[in-house]
């Protein structure tokens, strides 16, 4: 079997988000919807090096926008899932699926 690169927890939350957020997806709108549906904090640094870490697996690219119609207005950088970090992501999703398949959390767990 070959050996694939391994997904961390951070890394699998930002490829959901890129997934779900198809085009529209930069760094504030990662995060955004990182704590909205994980309830956790992101940072955009985080965000950042993650997404330069995915890119460099092949699983993201990149788009920079035009700058936005107003006085001092920067430009974006977008971030779309390849069909390569979609496939990870997948895999990944099953594997943690499989393993939590029949797990019991109790009150004290």
């Amino acid at each position: 079997m070959p050996k694939r690169a391994s997904l961390g927890e951070f890394e699998i939350l930002v490829l959901a988000s890129l997934h779900r957020l198809g085009d529209d997806a930069y760094a504030v709108t990662i995060q955004r919807d990182i704590e909205k549906r994980a309830r956790r904090s992101a940072a955009l640094g985080a965000i950042h090096a993650t997404l330069g870490r995915l890119a460099d697996k092949g699983y993201v690219v990149f788009r920079i926008s035009d700058p936005l119609p107003v006085q001092g207005g920067r430009a974006r950088k977008y971030a779309r899932i390849t069909a390569a970090g979609a496939r990870a992501l997948r895999n990944t999703a099953a594997a943690l699926a499989r393993m939590i398949d029949g797990l019991e959390f109790g009150a004290g767990s």
